[in-house]
């Protein structure tokens, strides 16, 4: 499996992929999934990949030799959208080739793609791909794309990411992100690339590969969790039953009384809760053993 994760911004890009393809008891793969398109001075152009290895890396050949039946490639396109166009054309070629091939094998033929940069002459452009070849821009409604698992990573980026996030501050919360996901999925895995775009410069300029001895990224590990943990020590726990006239951190009052949904016993047990009392609702307000009342 992988993590990739891309944000636009109005200052330029981020990107940050892992490397790990395979995760098992007694195998792993670690293949790069980050993949630059470059012309100093004329065009940066970035693909993240997930899903079947061998498919993304024949897409990723074809994109480097293929010409389209119009002249058009990656290395001579004159903006992102066209060039997104010609990913979804090499995506529909492996497609053609290789997917029933694989059906008869049982492989479903899946690959997803971020693919985004910047062509000299207009701005910053950032495109989800998906297996058909077909595609998404990510505008500022939406500022960021994940592929892979992407779950575990989102929400720290869905509260702090906007498109004025300055580039440093993104690529502080990207890796937030993958440390998110590398703890709580085996199958992502170091080792990162992290590529920070600034708009214009049409190069490659800041990027990083990140192993278990980086000393930001054993930075951040390290205090984001304690900075976690001290967070939620510092919010107060929920206050049960509380009197009509409470007014802070109320998570159940007494003027609101709430049952779960209880099942009844089928008549067949022979148990009868038609005289049974039921026992009064545990609540973290009441500690039985002290009488202590929160």
């Amino acid at each position: 499996m992988t993590y990739c994760v891309a944000m636009r911004l109005d200052a330029g890009l981020v990107f940050l992929s892992d490397s790990r393809t395979n995760a098992g008891v007694d195998h792993v793969g670690t293949f790069r999934k980050m993949n630059i398109f470059e012309i100093p001075g004329d065009r940066l152009i970035v693909l993240m990949t997930a899903g079947n290895l061998s498919i993304s890396q024949s897409v990723r050949q074809i994109i480097a030799e293929h010409t389209t039946a119009s002249g058009k490639s990656i290395w001579n396109v004159s903006s992102m959208y066209e060039a997104a166009q010609v990913v979804g054309e090499a995506i529909r070629v492996v497609h053609d080739r290789d997917a029933a091939t694989l059906e008869q094998f049982g492989i479903d033929f899946n690959a997803s793609m971020i693919f985004g940069g910047q062509i000299k002459g207009e701005r910053c452009r950032l495109f989800q791909m998906y297996s058909a070849g077909n595609f998404i821009e990510s505008h500022d409604e939406n500022t960021y794309f994940q592929i892979g698992e992407s779950k575990y990573g989102k929400p720290i980026i869905d509260r702090i990411v906007s498109t004025d996030t300055p580039l440093d501050e993104a690529a502080k919360c990207a890796l937030i992100s993958m440390d998110s996901t590398l703890r709580s999925n085996i199958s992502v895995g170091l080792p990162l690339d992290l590529l920070i775009y600034e708009t214009d410069t049409l190069a490659v300029t800041r990027f990083v590969t990140i192993d278990e001895n980086n000393q930001y990224f054993q930075m951040i590990r390290s205090t984001w969790g304690k900075q976690l943990k001290s967070v939620f020590e510092s919010i107060d726990d929920p206050v049960w039953n509380a009197a009509p006239d409470a007014s802070s951190n109320v998570l159940s009052s007494q003027a609101q009384k709430s049952q779960p949904l209880r099942i009844l016993p089928p008549a067949k047990f022979g148990i009868d809760t038609t005289t049974a009392t039921p026992a009064p609702l545990q609540t973290l307000a009441q500690d039985e053993g002290n009488n202590k009342q929160h």
